[in-house]
Formats: structure tokens, C-alpha cells, sequence
């Protein structure tokens, strides 16, 4: 029996008719299913759909660096409106630069009907000549990873039948996020490729990270060629009675607890951000991310008896997403990690200021503690630390 019944009851508040408990859990077991088997997105996100009682639905990640799309998946949306959405790309990007949804929490859903100002609403040639001729009344965003070199979205959007959008559907969408999060960025480390167990090697040793499966106890029962190296060197990680540890002995207790919760309850791992901080830079700074394995019938089949994947992407394994883990790993601040969003995308202090409305002073005063905090002098060192940091692709061809 799952046990986060409370932090359910905190987190919606006072909205009504909600989801129960073994509903949620059976659309987070399918949320993690996708990671492994990318031909459930469809199903997730037919499942999220119903739940939020959405019109339709969409889920992209745009490769910023390849221009390409690597995954598009839609339902409810017809061809003739799904072709016509790409003209109003310009003016749905301009929307994220409004400061009531630019500074909104990663975690937080953007609900246009709250956060799009009236008179951009009233204005807005999409919600005229797309959402209203469709009967959309209202949508919900929620964002999946946003980086220089990453972008990823879900996308819900309600008729007028339904009405607009209550906190409810906040609270579902609060909760969701962070598990359909964690499940895109490992289906983008495994190239959106279905994961078998009779090529399980194979595909494993394709992927930069280093990747253990473990079993209760965080009882290793297979690693990687990377994790291999990994454990031989004793950094980040080693292993301690045959069970995966952390070298940094200030996180090993917060590693041991997210295997176990991935065990225990999957609907619980951790939100505030994908992965665990496994040391800084002068230890070989590395992040670990963690898959559940111990429910679903995918999941399941892969690796009898294992509990978890534990993904580790090292200072020399460039990865795109969101920068959750590096603030907690560095102990940025809200304000320093919004800056640091800004250097990543290559932006002058003077820029950097002006997008973030502060002084040039307040900006530069962030950037010096940035850098004091993640240990480097120069803009062009923080990028590449920081690249180096995020979650783990595979090798180039396959490599």
C-alpha cells in the first residue's frame, strides 16, 4: 500500500474530485515504463489526458543543436490543426519571456487562462485562430527540461465543455511533472531506443553515463563499461560489500535513500530536481539519476529482481537538461541559478541583466558567486563544467 496519502492532501489543497491514490500510481508506473519502451508515450500521455481532462494532448524535445525534433507525440490533435500549430511558434516563444512565466518555478504548471496577461490573450492570433475554432478555452504547460542545448514540453488543452483549468489540475500536474521529467531525460540518454534484455549490454555500453542496476541494498547486478571504470577508480562512486556507494561520504545517505525509494515507493523519488550531487569539482563533480525497475511490467522484465538503474554522468559526459541538481549542488540561490540559465545560453552581463530585470551590478554580484561557488573564473570554464554535468546521451554513432 502506498503511503504519500498526506503529501497528496497538502499538495491539493482544497480541489475537489480528485484522482485516488492507485490511479496516480498506475500513471507514474507508465511515466517511468516510457523511459524504456518509448511506444508507451502515446498511452502515458493518453492516461495524463483523461486525468487532467484535457481536449488534447502533446509531448516534444527539440534538439537545439541538431535542429530536430527527437520526439514529437500527439493525441486528440488532428493533421490539419497539427500543421497549422507550427505558425505560431514565434508567438508562443515570445510568452516565455513574460516575467509572470519566466520566473515561475520549473515544477509549476503554466496555466494560461492565470498567467498569459489579458490583453495578450485578447490579442493573440494562436488562441484566435487556433484554440478558438477548436472550442479551447485554456492550457496547461509544463516544462521538461529547458537548456542551451535541450527543450521539452507537455502540453494540455482544454475545451470549453470542460471549462478552465482548476487547482486540481495544478495539483495532478505539480505531482506528475518530476516523475515524466526524469523519464524523458533517460529516454534521451538511451536515444529514444526500446531497452531489451537480451541486448541490455550492448545498448548499456552505448550510453556516455555510467549506468548501474541494482538490487535491493543497492546490490549492484550490473554496470556499464563507463561505471565499470567508475567503481575501479573509486570515484564518484565504489562499491561497499558488493553494494553501490558514494565515494563523497556527505551524499551517501541521500544516494542510498533514492534507491531505496525507487524500491519502496516509486510515486516518492525525490522532486526537487532529477538527480542526486555525488561530489563537486574538485572531486570529479558527477550527478546520479535514478530509474525505477522494481514495478511495471517493462520495467520488471528487464532485470529480474533489480530495484533501480542508477545513471552517473561525470565531468567528461556532456548532458542537456534543467539545472535543479547543479543548484543543489553548488548551493546556488534562486536568483544565481536564473543568471546561471542566462550564461549557459551565452548571454553578456549586460544582456544577462536586462532579461532578468536587475542592475548590471546585482548581475555581476551573482556571476562572482557563481563562480566562487562552482570554483571557476571565467564565463566560457562555467559553461563547459556545467555541460559537463547535465544528463548523460550516448555516444556519438553508437559509441
Amino acid at each position: 500500500m502506498l503511503n504519500f496519502s498526506a503529501s497528496i492532501e497538502d499538495r491539493f489543497s482544497k480541489a475537489e474530485d480528485l484522482p485516488s491514490i492507485d490511479e496516480i500510481s498506475a500513471l507514474i508506473g507508465t511515466v517511468y515504463d516510457c523511459a524504456l519502451d518509448p511506444s508507451l508515450w502515446e498511452t502515458m500521455l493518453a492516461g495524463v489526458k483523461e486525468m487532467l481532462r484535457a481536449h488534447n494532448a502533446s509531448l516534444t524535445m527539440i534538439d537545439l543543436v541538431g535542429g530536430r525534433a527527437s520526439l514529437i507525440k500527439t493525441i486528440g490533435i488532428d493533421s490539419y490543426w497539427l500543421e497549422r500549430f507550427q505558425l505560431y511558434g514565434e508567438e508562443m516563444a515570445s510568452w516565455e519571456r513574460l516575467p509572470a512565466l519566466r520566473d515561475m518555478p520549473l515544477d509549476e504548471p503554466q496555466v494560461f487562462s492565470r498567467h498569459l496577461p489579458a490583453e495578450i490573450q485578447s490579442q493573440s492570433a494562436m488562441l484566435k485562430e487556433w484554440g478558438e475554432p477548436q472550442g479551447i478555452v485554456d492550457s496547461i504547460g509544463l516544462t521538461l527540461i529547458n537548456s542551451p542545448t535541450r527543450q521539452a514540453h507537455l502540453g494540455l488543452n482544454r475545451h470549453r465543455n470542460a471549462g478552465l483549468y482548476t487547482d486540481r489540475e495544478v495539483a495532478i500536474g505539480r505531482i506528475l511533472v518530476p516523475h515524466i521529467r526524469r523519464a524523458v531525460t533517460i529516454s534521451d540518454m538511451l536515444d529514444m531506443k526500446t531497452l531489451e534484455q537480451q541486448a541490455l549490454g550492448a545498448t548499456l555500453d552505448s550510453v556516455t553515463a555510467g549506468v548501474v542496476i541494482v538490487a535491493g541494498e543497492g546490490r549492484i547486478m550490473h554496470v556499464n563499461e563507463t561505471a565499470r571504470r567508475m567503481l575501479d577508480a573509486r570515484s564518484p562512486i565504489l562499491s561497499s560489500g558488493g553494494c553501490l556507494t558514494a565515494t563523497d561520504s556527505r551524499v551517501v545517505e541521500e544516494l542510498r535513500k533514492a534507491i531505496a525509494m525507487a524500491q519502496e515507493d516509486e510515486t516518492q523519488l525525490p522532486e526537487a530536481g532529477l538527480g542526486v550531487p555525488l561530489g563537486k569539482a574538485d572531486q570529479g563533480a558527477a550527478i546520479a539519476h535514478i530509474l525505477p525497475l522494481a514495478r511495471g511490467q517493462r520495467r520488471t522484465r528487464l532485470v529480474p529482481q533489480a530495484t533501480a538503474a542508477v545513471f552517473i554522468a561525470l565531468d567528461a559526459t556532456p548532458l542537456p537538461t534543467e539545472l535543479g541538481a547543479i543548484a543543489r549542488m553548488f548551493g546556488l540561490t534562486p536568483a544565481e541559478t536564473r543568471q546561471l540559465d542566462q550564461l549557459m545560453a551565452g548571454a553578456t552581463l549586460r544582456k544577462a541583466a536586462a532579461a532578468l530585470e536587475v542592475s548590471e551590478a546585482t548581475a555581476r554580484t551573482h556571476r562572482e558567486h557563481i563562480f566562487a561557488k562552482m570554483g571557476v573564473s571565467r564565463q566560457s570554464d562555467l559553461v563547459a563544467l556545467v555541460r559537463r554535468l547535465i544528463p548523460p546521451v550516448r555516444r556519438p554513432n553508437g559509441r
